[in-house]
């Protein structure tokens, strides 16, 4: 008996050093961790997922991490990835953590490294240290690509139409560490400017794992993207915050094609979708719990890239063993999620109807008040929306008319490019519309076509009977004005010739200006 007391005594004590925190990092913004909220029957059946212990190092083994590679082994995969699938893949660097372990990051694409008309996704791991399994399936998603290229659709899909970007670990000294936070002890998660609470203004205290996500996303377009987390089984979208600090659902203003991505993901997986907990295994981040100074809304605010936050394990750190299943449960879901940039959505460029030349400009759509830029070389724009619906798109370019046009967008994706007018063209001192200029120049443009295409030798012959014509009336009006020399007056004769000679010359060199 005082034996079971004793071990009653010495487990009650062990547990009050423990503090229950959430997958997504932090303790629950409310004051009750009752039994109450133990006895629900919702976490019940995943008490181990949700209730999930801040790992301490001192109370953690070494042993946790056996069979996942160490962060010398994670290079040396990615460089061997890299030789072996050099015909659609290259690795690069976008910084360097705390502690000078480069983040390293592979690109896959039938371009790798060139820019092209194409959406671009990138996928992140790590970004809590002690969140490793998104690292492992990283590198099974790109060796899986790499292995199907040319013979599963779906990969080819891929490679050939996007530009894949995958970051194994954000976070490699954490994961040496065995800790949530970086080598500072920093919740990378929380470390980005949040939008409605000024934290992390000063760019120089930002971690530099945070700084190169917001240079990397200043090099690369991305139309969309997501992280991968552990502790909880569930696809999550913005917002993640509220302005009242409040639990409570607040959608941004492209929640349902959030909805519909994170869907893709939750549908796709083994059991996402059969979760008790969340309805269709997808949930609004701030309906969850609110977090502020993340990185998934932050994406979305200042770039207009779809981020989802995804948990794909209901334990943080499972055994190595359990890696391969994982990777099998989640495959599908993380191949559809990217495929569904080119299945779904509105897609085009943005072109100068002066020239055809590509512009830079933004997309919309109205009743939401986030834009997408198009591409600087190819002006091409990738805009994700939930299909099934009815969408005014509109593109916008500083100095140019906006243009919109009214879609239904059905299941597949739609090719929508846009043709923009000039708002005004200075030519001398006067202010002239563009659509004025415009036709003229287009006039020119179809009677250069014209010569082009085979018909230059009418341009010559044109030009000899228009000079010859010229030379003949010229000559009459000199013999029929010298007959009338003594009526008109010698000065009123002299200004009446050089007005038609005027004339005549403009004729003519109006002639050589249209073929040249």
């Amino acid at each position: 008996m005082e034996l079971l007391f004793s071990l009653l005594f010495l487990s009650l004590t062990f547990s009050s050093f423990l503090h229950p925190t959430f997958a997504r990092g932090g303790q629950r913004q409310h004051s009750s961790l009752s039994s109450g909220f133990l006895e629900n029957s919702s976490y019940n059946l995943g008490s181990t997922a949700r209730h999930l212990f801040e790992e301490n190092r001192l109370h953690l083994s070494l042993d946790i991490a056996r069979g996942y590679m160490t962060n010398s082994q994670l290079e040396k995969a990615l460089k061997a990835f890299a030789q072996r699938c050099s015909h659609i893949s290259r690795i690069y660097s976008i910084g360097k953590s705390v502690k000078g372990v480069p983040l390293w990051v592979i690109e896959i694409s039938d371009k790798p490294g060139e820019e092209e008309a194409e959406p671009a996704f990138k996928y992140i791991g790590n970004v809590h240290g002690d969140e490793p399994v998104g690292r492992e399936l990283l590198l099974f998603l790109a060796n899986w690509i790499c292995d199907n290229h040319l013979k599963d659709p779906l990969a080819t899909l891929i490679v050939e139409n996007v530009h894949l970007h995958i970051l194994p670990t954000m976070n490699p000294d954490g994961f040496s560490l065995r800790r949530r936070g970086n080598a500072n002890n920093v919740d990378l998660n929380r470390d980005f400017p949040d939008q409605f609470f000024p934290m992390n203004e000063d760019v120089h205290t930002r971690q530099p794992e945070t700084r190169a996500i917001m240079n990397w996303l200043r090099d690369v377009q991305f139309t969309a993207s997501a992280s991968l987390h552990g502790g909880a089984l569930v696809a999550n979208y913005p917002w993640d915050g509220t302005q009242d600090k409040r639990k409570n659902y607040f959608g941004c203003p492209d929640d349902e094609t959030f909805r519909f991505m994170a869907s893709i993901y939750s549908q796709s997986h083994y059991n996402m979708s059969l979760s008790k907990e969340f309805q269709g295994g997808i949930t609004n981040g701030a309906s969850w719990y609110p977090i502020y100074g993340g990185m998934q809304d932050w994406n979305y605010i200042h770039y207009g890239c779809f981020e989802l936050t995804l948990e794909i394990s209901d334990i943080k750190w499972p055994s190595a063993t359990e890696l391969p299943t994982l990777w099998e449960y989640n495959k599908m879901s993380m191949l559809n999620l990217v495929a569904s940039l080119v299945k779904t959505g509105v897609h085009g460029r943005i072109f100068s109807s002066d020239g055809g030349r590509p512009l830079p400009g933004f997309i919309t759509v109205k009743g939401m008040n986030q834009s997408v830029k198009s591409g600087k070389t190819f002006a091409d724009y990738h805009r994700l929306l939930a299909p099934r619906g009815r969408y005014e798109v509109v593109a916008t370019m500083p100095g140019y008319k906006l243009r919109s046009t009214c879609i239904w967008l059905d299941e597949a994706a739609m090719t929508l490019d846009f043709v923009l007018d000039a708002e005004v063209t200075l030519k001398g001192n006067l202010l002239r519309s563009g659509c004025e200029c415009d036709c003229g120049n287009t006039i020119r443009l179809k009677f250069v076509d014209f010569l082009l295409g085979g018909h230059l030798e009418v341009c010559f012959i044109l030009i000899i009977i228009v000079g010859f014509l010229c030379f003949l009336f010229q000559r009459g009006m000199k013999s029929n004005l010298s007959k009338h020399r003594q009526v008109v007056g010698p000065k009123r004769l002299a200004g009446l010739i050089r007005r038609v000679k005027k004339l005549l010359a403009k004729l003519f060199y109006k002639t050589i200006s249209l073929c040249w």
